[in-house]
């Protein structure tokens, strides 16, 4: 079996003391690791198909789940619509809220599906099998396309992409780059696949998606050959000391965002599931004052709203307060 590895040395492996630290943790539990009251959720709808003159928009969904319309394309990246990020239906953590501000019936139609790996909270079955008929197309990284087409996905809808490749789709050009992360859905296919982070370019406009990863100089090289970025949705959520080769620290993923040279910054990769030991605004709290901290424009919607990428003014607003 093929096993892929990261730019640098990547450590993920955790010794006694580590371990035994995680299982005291598990016990005592941290405060406010999930809401205590409702999340004020946007009700999201797709509209009718965007014209290539529109503007682009981009709308979260929480976690890492997010739609780009752009010069009249529709892209729908890491869809996590399931209730848990897991094997299985009875076991793992819930979604904070039952349902989250979209499902796949609220889509008709999609250019395209872009994954960033396979990891259960990226990666769901349930919904690529429910929209895998409304997508014409799935742009996944090496190794995912097999996992598609054992869920029924025609392979030919599909293809698959290493580090720096460079493809053309209808007018936009995507580049599949490098993240700092690890990949497998089981016990025993660890690294079988790819993981990345995505630039999704146009005429005048280029995002950029970190993906999962941890903080590593691949930010600066992509930075240097794709930059810069008008838009950046960069991971922050789910980090520990114990794992911080794979999952940047909040304070990190603002300097990750310098590295490759953006504009506005919306953190992602929180704000529907906490999977690790902190409370699930620590996120968003620590990154939005390492934002102040560097000047950085910073923008953190409602889980379902939709913001312009080219706006004066970008939603702030500490909602989860």
């Amino acid at each position: 079996m093929k096993k892929y590895e990261n730019q640098i040395p990547t450590s993920m492996k955790m010794g006694f003391k580590s371990l035994l630290s995680m299982a005291k943790d598990s016990v005592t539990g941290v405060a406010d690791q999930r809401p205590t009251a409702a999340i004020s959720v946007k009700s999201f709808k797709q509209d009718k198909t965007p014209s290539i003159s529109d503007s682009p928009r981009v709308t979260w969904f929480g976690h890492s789940a997010f739609y780009v319309e752009i010069e009249g394309k529709r892209l729908l990246v890491d869809p996590m619509f399931g209730s848990r990020p897991s094997p299985f239906s009875w076991a793992g953590t819930k979604r904070y809220e039952r349902k989250s501000s979209v499902n796949p019936e609220h889509f008709s139609e999609l250019d395209a599906i872009i994954l960033s790996h396979d990891h259960y909270d990226h990666l769901d079955h349930d919904s690529i099998v429910k929209l895998q008929n409304k997508t014409k197309r799935f742009i996944v990284p090496l190794g995912v396309r097999q996992r598609l087409i054992k869920w029924g996905v025609p392979k030919e809808k599909i293809t698959e992409h290493g580090w720096w490749d460079e493809l053309q789709f209808e007018g936009l050009k995507l580049v599949c780059t490098p993240a700092r992360h690890f990949s497998g859905r089981g016990l025993f296919d660890r690294n079988s696949t790819l993981w990345c982070s995505w630039v999704i370019s146009g005429m005048e406009t280029k995002i950029f998606y970190s993906g999962d990863s941890g903080y590593g100089p691949h930010f600066k090289e992509i930075g240097v050959s794709y930059g810069p970025f008008d838009l950046t949705l960069m991971e922050c959520g789910q980090y520990d000391e114990r794992w911080s080769a794979i999952h940047m620290q909040p304070e990190e993923t603002v300097q990750a965002h310098l590295d490759v040279r953006g504009s506005v910054l919306i953190p992602v990769h929180w704000g529907a599931f906490t999977l690790a030991f902190h409370s699930w605004t620590d996120p968003v709290e620590r990154v939005t004052k390492a934002a102040l901290a560097h000047d950085v424009t910073i923008s953190t919607p409602e889980m379902g709203q939709s913001i312009r990428v080219h706006a004066e003014n970008y939603p702030a607003r500490a909602w989860w307060r």
